[in-house]
């Protein structure tokens, strides 16, 4: 495993981060292809390196609220949170938050799904980071956009630790600053 853990600008080293994410074929089902992102969370000097990149474009942003995709986008939205400066709000499933919510639905192969924040939870006005671990088909990211613009808030970003460029999902975002450490 390597162990530079920043490129020569001071950028976290891809080939770190990479290291540390295994492929699991079949997994959850025969065809897939699973990018498990355990190890680089059990490993120290790689989680770090993935959160710093994951901050490294918005740490002049002025951002006022991290917000964290269900659910591997909370475990990198609330570090990237702390290391802004700013506050955290969970995007969860509908029907996962226990206070007075807003919601954005959004389609999947078959059907619909929901996701949803606290509606206190964004102020008007405020700058708003979109964290998640994997842009995929790009259909929660879109809902995400939509849901903090709908709470009033300006989206300054979205930040993904990997982005699985075969399947299209930036073409979803294009209104939006899209950051990818990796795209595989």
């Amino acid at each position: 495993m390597p162990h530079d853990t920043a490129t020569a600008d001071g950028a976290p080293s891809p080939e770190l981060i990479k290291a540390y994410i295994r492929d699991i074929p079949d997994f959850p089902h025969a065809g897939i292809l699973f990018k498990d992102i355990t190890p680089l969370l059990n490993h120290r000097e790689a989680f770090a390196a993935a959160v710093d990149g994951l901050c490294a474009p918005y740490r002049d942003a002025g951002v006022d609220h991290v917000v964290g995709l269900e659910a591997r986008g909370f475990i990198f939205g609330a570090p990237v949170a702390m290391e802004l400066g700013a506050g955290f709000v969970p995007a969860r499933k509908a029907g996962k938050l226990p206070s007075d919510t807003i919601g954005q639905s959004y389609d999947l192969e078959y059907g619909t799904a929901t996701v949803e924040v606290h509606a206190d939870a964004i102020t008007p006005g405020s700058r708003v980071l979109i964290v998640d671990d994997v842009l995929a088909t790009g259909g929660t990211g879109r809902a995400a956009v939509d849901l903090v613009r709908k709470a009033g808030g300006t989206v300054v970003g979205f930040s993904v630790l990997m982005e699985l460029s075969a399947l299209h999902g930036r073409g979803k975002l294009p209104d939006v600053e899209l950051h990818a450490l990796l795209s595989v």
